[in-house]
């Protein structure tokens, strides 16, 4: 669906965003961040997206179950550092991340 925007992301301005619902079922989440030290940190989380409300704020958002209180996800998910744009990508993907964590020598955190 197209929705036009009154404000757009907090910029001055009007325009035109593509809103849709990511594939229903298994998902995982995964950042990038960096560490006091300057190595990098893997952070990964799987899920699942459910039906359900969702916000129409003409953006791509999605329900998604991660098996656990979404404010404890949440806090777990932020307690790493993570910054705020990460990838979402359809199956449970964290066994492929943690392969390619091993053979870069990067640190991994699932939630």
């Amino acid at each position: 669906m197209l929705r036009g925007l009154g404000v757009f992301h907090g910029k001055r301005g009007y325009g035109v965003s593509v809103e849709f619902d990511v594939k229903h079922g298994p998902v995982t989440t995964f950042g990038v961040t960096q560490r006091k030290n300057g190595t990098y940190q893997f952070v990964a989380s799987e899920g699942t997206v459910v039906d359900g409300p969702r916000l129409l704020i003409g953006n791509t958002t999605s329900l998604i179950d991660f098996g656990m209180n979404p404010g404890e996800w949440c806090d777990a998910w932020s307690a790493t550092g993570v910054p705020h744009h990460w990838a979402l990508g359809t199956g449970h993907r964290v066994s492929e991340l943690r392969s390619i964590a091993e053979l870069l020598d990067i640190e991994m955190v699932v939630i």
